[in-house]
């Protein structure tokens, strides 16, 4: 199935609403912003399909007005069912001038035999506020199936005015590559990247403050690093989906949303 999603922010007297949607099956939207006078927009993506399914192909693209703000949530786990032919996804978001864009998806779950690319382009504009994440699980672990997949990769490319200043390149083929190797996971078997991009934030009290609550978390390790622009990369390793998932949802509402929300209050 070749699946289409496209969303569009603009900006009304300091409040984001949707412009404009175009979406067909399995996708579905639902607007779920609870203070209408915001200026973030929250959003959440929902599927009637249960997953994504041998030879699927998803074009998403996301088109965030100057300073308007999108939260885009998901509703569930995205699993990645048994296939004969690889799915792919494009993910396209683009960021005019003071544009922000938080995006913080469930974890993936790549069943036996699943394979699966995809490639995330995010482009920003001057003045622009990005969280981006993601949770890459082993597959089904409690049905015996930890690493039976075939292939996951994920390719991430952030620019900043027409400029790379972030690419990553995450490629698991637990069939020709030992994941439990030195290099490789070592041991763990789930693993997580999130990258917040600001401008005029104070990165080194954010990273800080990250350490400081990641210190608490048991059974993970982490490292965090500054980027080669104004922002951080957070990385975790563990152990269960839900722990590395909260712990992101948990960062973003204690030191980067609540900040956005008193900002542009």
């Amino acid at each position: 199935m070749i699946s289409e999603l496209h969303i569009q922010t603009a900006l009304r007297d300091g409040i984001t609403f949707l412009k404009g949607s175009y979406l067909t099956q399995p996708f579905k939207l639902a607007n779920i912003t609870e203070d209408k006078k915001s200026n973030l927009l929250r959003l959440m993506l929902m599927s009637s399909s249960p997953g994504i399914l041998s030879g699927d192909v998803y074009d998403i693209k996301i088109d965030i007005a100057a300073d308007s703000a999108l939260q885009l949530q998901t509703q569930s786990y995205q699993r990645l069912y048994n296939m004969k032919a690889e799915a792919r996804q494009t993910m396209r978001v683009n960021m005019e001038s003071g544009a922000s864009f938080f995006y913080l998806p469930h974890p993936s779950v790549p069943h036996a035999n699943a394979s699966f690319s995809a490639v995330n382009e995010i482009r920003l504009e001057k003045n622009c506020s990005l969280l981006w994440g993601e949770v890459i699980t082993c597959g089904r672990k409690g049905s015996g199936e930890s690493f039976l997949f075939s292939r996951f990769h994920n390719i991430t490319k952030i620019f900043i005015e027409n400029k790379l200043v972030i690419k990553e390149n995450i490629l698991i083929e637990p069939q020709s590559v030992d994941v439990s190797s030195i290099g490789q996971l070592e041991g763990f078997t789930h693993q997580a990247t999130m990258i917040y991009l600001n401008e005029t934030f104070a990165v080194k009290e954010l990273r800080a403050m990250i350490i400081a609550f990641l210190s608490q978390a048991a059974g993970v390790e982490y490292g965090i690093s500054e980027a080669p622009c104004n922002g951080v990369i957070v990385r975790i390793l563990g152990y269960r989906a839900e722990q590395l998932f909260d712990l992101f949802q948990s960062i973003a509402n204690k030191f980067i949303l609540q900040n956005y929300s008193m900002h542009v209050g």
